[in-house]
């Protein structure tokens, strides 16, 4: 009698490359930045009111000495060191940001956390920001400052396509600066290789000089990204200790929720 061949096994379903962990928290961010992104369009102000901000803001920063934006740019126009800063500027929010938190939710989850209730906080603190407070960054201002990105990249900041993607207004708060300030620290807290660590802390004054250098940025605005991430960063580690309550699963007479 000859012995019956064994079917093959069925293939097994095709493996995603992150675990469902990992895609609840890229979906997650996506859906976040979609939101934020929308809110940012339907909040968007007029140019004239927001080139009258930035003259508010100009008066403030003479008054005050720290009107620095145009010396700034003039000390590095013509250097090497422009081309790294626009550059710099590109990568930061939409570079910079996602592989940070990719490491930091392989190498310390817990921090990771702490960095992303901040970014998603600030997110939601800075939208109302943005269309009670729309300001023109100076090189919209017509103050004798530069657009070095698009002069030096091949990015045009002021193009149809490009504006589309973002709302070039929303100067206030600056979140390049706010979110380089907290994502030097959540690396600072996780590297243990002293240099690093102190690298780590010079991303957020690198950043800073680099909105400043390509006329994106007043003085004004990178503080505000600052006060912006540290108020993030407060509202997320309070949301982060909510406890939900979920129906309970034991039968009979008892409490009808449980603790999370």
């Amino acid at each position: 009698m000859i012995a019956a061949t064994p079917l093959p096994r069925p293939t097994s379903a095709i493996r995603l490359p992150f675990s469902p962990r990992a895609r609840l928290q890229i979906g997650l961010f996506l859906f976040a930045y979609l939101v934020y992104s929308a809110a940012r369009f339907v909040t968007v102000g007029d140019l004239p009111s927001a080139r009258d901000h930035a003259e508010w803001i100009v008066n403030l920063e003479r008054s005050t000495g720290t009107g620095v934006e145009a010396s700034v740019q003039h000390a590095f126009a013509g250097t090497w060191m422009i081309w790294v800063l626009n550059h710099l500027y590109l990568i930061a929010q939409l570079g910079v940001i996602p592989a940070v938190l990719v490491f930091l939710y392989k190498r310390n989850p817990a921090i990771y956390a702490t960095l992303r209730n901040t970014i998603l906080a600030t997110w939601l603190i800075s939208v109302p920001v943005y269309g009670l407070f729309p300001v023109a960054p100076p090189r919209l201002a017509d103050m004798g400052i530069s657009d070095t990105i698009t002069q030096g990249t091949s990015f045009a900041m002021n193009s149809n396509f490009t504006t589309s993607f973002y709302n070039e207004l929303a100067a206030v708060p600056s979140l390049h600066v706010g979110f380089a300030v907290a994502v030097g620290f959540a690396l600072f807290a996780a590297l243990e290789h002293p240099a690093l660590k102190f690298l780590a802390l010079l991303w957020g004054p690198v950043i800073g000089l680099a909105v400043v250098a390509t006329g994106n940025h007043f003085v004004f605005d990178m503080v505000a990204g600052v006060f912006a991430s540290a108020a993030g960063y407060g509202l997320g580690a309070v949301a982060g200790r909510i406890r939900i309550k979920r129906p309970s699963t034991v039968s009979g007479f008892g409490p009808a929720f449980a603790d999370a």
